[in-house]
């Protein structure tokens, strides 16, 4: 485990590519003379951010200097633009460029936020993501998981705090995606000799793969929330509705196991239990929701470099800011609700009583409070891919198919802002695993685990994903483990169905 910060241990910033891309557009732009006059280079000096401002401000000195303005003035008349744009927007001269710097986005920071890095050997680009994040002008802390590997914009396992303004992108593509685990009255000779009625219940009470719907739809409370509060809501209800209760595809799954308490655990007493555990999340709509408010964020700062292009923000004081939030937070309530139904219609189909529930989710942000140099503040943290685990939070780690996963009790550490490893972590991408895996290695493998797969795609088999308890390991000052969950009977989209998140 090592630390990382924009003042120790970290990659150089003249090494980043968004500084590279900088410096190439300040090389062409000294090239781009009026004589002694100023050229891109000055206006990067006068504080002129790049992009649009930057073009309006070429423009407006090459007219200034056309309709024979005092050349010795224009650093002068740059400076007082640039200090006051409001005063001269509707200036005939300078308006352009006056609202150009009204409406352009603040520059990167020079260097990244502290952040803190938890595991070695993590892929490089997740570790540049998590860099540049860090650039960010409303960023303002930051961590990366031992579980991390490479997403769109912010790294799967990265956790990001930032000033008054969300983040579609560093929430994630698939909002709210969560864990649930149930302990049922079962015995542990049900996972052993009643597997096929255990696989009955599964495919019975929950449906998998993109745009899987239920024929008889199911009902939960949460249908009767405010689907208004964003045009996408409104208009994708019906669609969560034909999909409340199912499970989704890529690496979501619902599967049974024996769980082992250590020790009490809330009322459960230490022990071996039959348990049933799921993963998925809020399905087309939460996709919706960020493919929408994403693009909304990318068109307010269309002069972000590329490499923060997928970073784009909102501004919690803006509608679409408030819209989001909104948004997001009934898709936590819809992601609960089909955990909720699969556990419930499942239990209900073996005639089961639920003796322990937990659950807890990722792909979010909160609002939070956290000591930030120095001073404790409200801040957004962002987790995607990453379990909250402020002090006693229980929280839900999987492993792999053929991997244990891990209950677990927060501890708090204010570095990693109360945050921990959401799963063991990818090693390979999904066209790999494809190219290398077949289902005979595989199926050999997972029989000497005592593993039954009802169905999954070999972008999901265990060689996949990291040693789940190396990656425990690294964050023993981030959990405790409380109880261990080592799958029996699981059950994944077939091969074949791409990923929803």
């Amino acid at each position: 485990m090592r630390a990382r910060s924009a003042s120790h241990g970290s990659i150089p910033v003249s090494n980043y590519p968004i500084v590279g891309e900088i410096a190439r557009r300040r090389k062409v732009g000294a090239e781009l003379t009026w004589g002694n006059q100023l050229n891109t280079k000055d206006l990067i000096r006068l504080g002129v951010p790049l992009g649009e401002a930057q073009r309006r401000g070429v423009d407006f000195i090459s007219r200034y200097i056309l309709k024979g303005g005092d050349k010795t003035r224009l650093d002068e008349e740059v400076k007082a633009i640039v200090a006051n744009p409001a005063s001269f927007s509707d200036d005939p001269l300078r308006g352009e460029f006056a609202t150009a710097l009204l409406n352009a986005p603040p520059p990167p920071r020079a260097a990244p936020v502290k952040y803190r890095q938890w595991g070695d050997g993590l892929e490089q680009e997740a570790v540049l993501q998590m860099e540049r994040a860090c650039l960010l002008p409303v960023a303002v802390a930051g961590a990366l998981m031992p579980d991390a590997h490479v997403g769109y914009g912010l790294p799967i396992g990265g956790v990001l705090a930032a000033e008054n303004a969300v983040i579609p992108y560093a929430v994630g593509v698939d909002i709210a995606c969560r864990m649930k685990m149930t302990v049922l009255d079962l015995t542990l000779r049900d996972l052993e000799h009643h597997q096929e009625r255990l696989t009955r219940a599964i495919e019975s009470e929950t449906r998998f793969g993109v745009g899987a719907t239920f024929k008889h739809r199911r009902e939960h409370e949460v249908l009767d929330a405010d689907w208004s509060i964003s045009p996408v809501t409104k208009q994708n209800k019906d669609r969560a509705w034909s999909q409340l209760g199912t499970s989704g595809s890529g690496n979501h799954f619902v599967e049974f196991g024996q769980f082992t308490a250590h020790g009490k655990i809330g009322h459960l007493e230490p022990g071996r239990y039959v348990a049933l555990l799921s993963h998925s999340g809020s399905r087309g709509t939460g996709a919706a929701v960020c493919d929408h408010y994403s693009k909304l964020a990318f068109a307010q700062f269309k002069d972000l470099p590329s490499e923060l292009k997928r970073l784009a923000w909102l501004s919690l004081d803006s509608q679409e800011g408030q819209e989001y939030w909104a948004a997001m937070e009934l898709m936590g309530r819809y992601a609960a609700a089909n955990h909720a139904l699969i556990h419930k219609h499942i239990a209900s189909n073996l005639g089961a009583e639920v003796l322990f529930d937990l659950e807890n989710h990722h792909n979010f942000a909160w609002k939070e409070r956290h000591v930030i140099d120095g001073a404790e503040r409200e801040v957004v943290v962002h987790r995607k891919g990453a379990t909250p685990a402020g002090e006693g939070v229980l929280g839900i780690i999987p492993g792999s198919m053929a991997s244990p996963g891990f209950v677990v009790s927060g501890k708090g550490n204010a570095e990693s802002l109360h945050s921990a490893s959401h799963g063991a972590g990818r090693v390979m991408s999904r066209k790999a695993a494809s190219e290398k895996f077949n289902w005979k290695d595989v199926n050999r493998f997972l029989k000497q685990q005592g593993v039954t797969l009802i169905s999954a795609g070999l972008d999901e088999v265990p060689m996949v994903y990291k040693n789940i308890r190396e990656v425990m390991a690294a964050q023993n000052d981030l959990v405790t483990v409380m109880g261990q969950f080592d799958p029996k009977l699981v059950k994944m989209a077939p091969h074949g169905e791409r990923p929803e998140d």
